[in-house]
């Protein structure tokens, strides 16, 4: 059977639209699975059977299969952002409906790793001092009604520092650490000035809008999925973050004896 000879220019553009793909979806946190998946009917869609890929947190290898093409790229940020996912998955469901060319499709992908989609800073701001002081409600069996609004004002301002930090270091986990340490000060401050409230009750609150869930949760997904080493990387990830939390709290703790 004779092979289908393509282009070497077509296959460099696949490759390299598969890629970006594949990458924009780990920066946002999506599952291994859902990557190879939406990499591979990229490929499929544009004509060229037989593609390989292999995903981890850090790194994206494809070939075209039979016909020898084959590429790399890194990954060096990653975050959890679930509307960045769901876009590139629109456009590539778009491209297999034959509604936007291969070329379009590259093009829309650049677009929207340039203007990555994400919510307004006082918005996830606001966001985090809602869940702070719910999900202290939630967690804590006895609880006053006067840690509430001191949960979602810690909250507020420790995810609004968290924010802050990240923006300006590429060290992980540092700004974990800080905001955590942060978040222990102020509560053990304000438990101070009010001996009423309770330390535990705030903390535990303020600090959900930190903890890695959805990271945990991909880790899990991974394993059992088969991807062992994504998941256990994932997992090692989610570890050291939960980590730099307890570091942070612990260490404001024996500074100011709360």
């Amino acid at each position: 059977m004779q092979k289908k000879v393509i282009d070497s220019t077509y296959a460099a553009e696949v490759l390299d639209t598969c890629l970006k793909a594949g990458r924009l979806m780990i920066q946002g946190g999506s599952e291994m699975y859902r990557v190879e998946d939406t990499m591979l009917r990229i490929a499929r869609n544009a004509g060229i059977e037989g593609s390989r890929c292999f995903t981890t947190p850090t790194g994206i290898f494809m070939s075209l299969g039979p016909h020898s093409y084959t590429q790399i790229t890194q990954i060096k940020k990653r975050d959890i952002n679930l509307e960045l996912v769901d876009r590139v998955n629109a456009l590539s469901r778009e491209f297999a409906e034959k509604r936007i060319s291969l070329n379009e499709l590259k093009t829309k992908l650049i677009e929207l790793s340039n203007n990555t989609p994400n919510y307004p800073i006082w918005l996830q701001i606001f966001g985090a001092v809602i869940l702070s002081c719910t999900l202290m409600v939630l967690f804590m069996a006895n609880y006053d009604w006067r840690d509430f609004p001191a949960a979602a004002l810690v909250g507020g301002v420790g995810y609004g520092v968290f924010l802050a930090i990240k923006k300006y270091t590429k060290i992980r986990f540092l700004a974990e650490f800080i905001t955590a340490m942060l978040m222990g000060f102020i509560t053990i401050f304000l438990c101070k000035i009010f001996p009423k409230l309770l330390v535990d009750n705030i903390l535990i609150g303020a600090l959900m809008t930190l903890v890695p869930g959805v990271a945990f949760t991909n880790a899990l997904r991974d394993l059992f999925g088969g991807d062992i080493l994504s998941g256990i990387a994932r997992g090692i990830e989610a570890l050291f973050t939960a980590i730099a939390l307890g570091g942070g709290i612990g260490i404001a703790m024996k500074i100011l004896g709360g």
